[in-house]
């Protein structure tokens, strides 16, 4: 994954490019510092790009502007940036990668969903950013004596690297997957420790018979054994410690909030699914979750809904969003939105395919003493995205015709220019793809893609965006809005 590293991020924000009151300068002004930060990217790579994009959007604009860019790069072969050493040093040196561009306003109901896998969980109820979770440790505010004042939460930062195993291995699984890792971690360890405490109690084994000596040469060996093994154990605990305590607090959230209601009843939407419950159930229900998580799923609702609900309902609907405490600023623009893309090809959230499993499946041993044993009653452990992204992973790698894509427009800045029509469509199957998002993406998407590509031997995606934001910050930047331009604002782009 990469993100642009802007000096001031809300220069080129979702709400950047999609504020109602933009000036055609300052929307050229936006594209111009993505393209030329994509263009660093891939002189960086060593590698020029095939590049498609959907018709009519932000996207458009970036794919055009970038193609330019690299054009005019190549056309001088004595200065060009992708000639030397840096072509050799680059990943894709075999084949040129797919760059696949799509705008945030094709699929509206990602970024608003609420995840069930450990990072996008992590990153959406917790402090997360650049790999540092920040978390408030201590009990809650209470008097001190004397009338002092109250004791703050001290604030502790844990570092979720590469250097991290267990981290590596479990950030895209689902959330009570790892909670049962995590325990088979602290078992190993007791289990090493045991054996280690067992080792030095029998080292003050008595007498001096033969037998005797030969298992105190045998012990002694094994303590040795189990000294070098020390740094390795003493770090394995530090990670254990860090990741029982990050999950625990992920947990609080989810039963707190009733994360797991919300994560499926939304998969359900996502999947178009049977419903077994009301909506207005989970929205007037005063335990499930803060106004923003039913404003969210609210929307989701909304988005995904094949047609709009009639007055009367919506009236109802703003009724109870309102009575529980939610903003419905968010909803005015939403409602603007999907009238501007109503016309054009809206996302497809039904062909998944996803069954969400039914609640309170078991996923760890009976009688764990595990500090997060409550997780067992939570939700699906094996998790499956309600909709693949904002393009489909087949037509990333495959080039080929599918109907959501086969629209998209083609570039390759190698090439003279000539009529789209003649693109080719039937090459061979592409071994690499990098996939960007104007207007901001999310761990989810990265997380589909990931786990797709696992499916694919060979096959490589990487995940790119302008931003990287929560549902949270994306819910802060949709308030902001009146209405949404950029839907409409690049059609003239040629």
């Amino acid at each position: 994954m990469f993100i642009l590293c802007h000096q001031n991020k809300e220069l080129i924000s979702y709400h950047a490019i999609n504020r109602a009151d933009i000036q055609d300068t300052d929307m050229e002004a936006i594209m111009d510092s993505i393209v030329d930060s994509l263009f660093c990217f891939f002189v960086t790579l060593g590698a020029v790009p095939i590049i498609r994009c959907p018709r009519g959007n932000a996207a458009e604009m970036v794919a055009v502007k970038l193609d330019k860019k690299l054009r005019e790069n190549l056309r001088d072969a004595r200065n060009s940036l992708f000639t030397g050493d840096s072509m050799s040093a680059g990943q894709f040196s075999f084949q040129r990668p797919l760059f696949v561009l799509a705008d945030r306003n094709m699929d509206m109901a990602t970024p608003l969903h609420h995840s069930w896998t450990y990072q996008a969980l992590i990153h959406d109820v917790l402090d997360f950013h650049l790999n540092r979770v920040v978390m408030e440790e201590g009990s809650s505010m209470e008097p001190s004596p004397g009338g002092a004042r109250p004791k703050k939460k001290s604030k502790k930062s844990y570092d979720l690297t590469a250097a991290d195993k267990f981290w590596q291995k479990h950030k895209g699984s689902p959330f009570p997957e790892v909670a049962e890792s995590v325990q088979e971690e602290l078992d190993s360890y007791r289990a090493q420790e045991d054996e280690v405490k067992h080792l030095k109690s029998i080292m003050g084994l008595e007498g001096e018979d033969e037998g005797a000596i030969s298992m105190l040469s045998d012990n002694t060996a094994k303590l040795t054994s189990a000294v070098s093994s020390l740094p390795e154990l003493l770090e394995k605990k530090r990670l254990i410690d860090l990741h029982t305590n990050v999950a625990t607090a992920v947990l609080d959230h989810i039963k707190s909030r009733k994360l797991d209601v919300y994560f499926e009843y939304e998969e359900k939407l996502l999947s178009k699914s049977n419903l077994d419950k009301s909506l207005l159930d989970i929205i007037t229900d005063p335990d499930a979750g803060t106004p923003e998580d039913k404003m969210r799923l609210f929307l989701i609702y909304y988005i995904t809904a094949q047609q709009a609900p009639s007055e009367l309902d919506l009236e109802q609907y703003r009724k109870a969003l309102l009575d529980a405490g939610c903003d419905l600023s968010p909803l005015n623009y939403i409602k603007q939105w999907k009238a501007f893309t109503k016309m054009a090809n809206p996302a497809n959230y039904g062909n998944s395919g996803v069954k969400p499993m039914g609640l309170f499946s078991r996923v760890m041993n009976t009688g764990s003493q595990f500090v997060m044993e409550g997780v067992k009653n939570l939700v699906l452990k094996h998790w499956c995205p309600g909709k693949p992204l904002t393009c489909d992973p087949r037509f990333l790698l495959h080039f080929v015709s599918l109907q959501e894509t086969d629209d998209y427009r083609y570039f390759d800045p190698k090439m003279l220019r000539g009529s789209e029509s003649s693109v080719p469509r039937n090459k061979n199957p592409f071994q690499e793809a990098i996939v960007f998002v104007v207007g901001g993406g999310n761990y989810i998407e990265y997380q589909n893609l990931v786990d797709y590509t696992k499916s694919k031997p060979g096959r490589k995606v990487v995940y790119g965006c302008s931003e990287l934001f929560n549902a949270a910050q994306f819910m802060k930047q949709v308030r902001r809005h009146t209405c949404p331009v950029s839907v409409c604002s690049c059609s003239s782009v040629t």
